[in-house]
């Protein structure tokens, strides 16, 4: 009976890491994620000619059309900047105040570590004067 038990425990534990490891993988972005406060520097939208190249059916919309560039200045100087395909940045003009999340890409994409995607719009409002 202390075997079944020594037995069970180990495939217990391999079952936790498996999962975890499993987790850490697939939502690693989100872990990792960073709030981002301050002033917007720049807004940029990708180039229409660019967007307008299509490579699935003709009903599908790119989703390179709603691609933006954003950089926020934080209180400390850093300039954070991060790729988004969030149509609210759409509205977000340079000077404005802004609360994002951004998502770092994981470190094994080795082309694109120490960089973020996915800047998420929170809140955006006129900075106090």
């Amino acid at each position: 009976m202390a075997a079944v038990r020594k037995y069970l425990l180990i495939f217990s534990i391999f079952i936790f890491i498996v999962f975890s490891g499993y987790l850490f993988v697939n939502y690693y972005p989100y872990i990792f994620s960073r709030k981002v406060k301050g002033v917007i520097v720049k807004v940029e939208r990708v180039d229409m000619n660019m967007t307008m190249l299509q490579t699935g059916r003709a009903s599908e919309i790119n989703p390179k059309v709603f691609s933006f560039a954003v950089a926020i200045k934080e209180d400390s100087g850093e300039i954070v900047t991060a790729s988004a395909e969030d149509r609210q940045w759409a509205v977000a003009q340079s000077g404005q105040c802004a609360e994002a999340v951004y998502y770092p890409y994981p470190p094994w994409q080795l082309d694109k570590a120490n960089t973020y995607f996915g800047a998420r719009l929170e809140k955006l409002s006129e900075c106090a004067k």
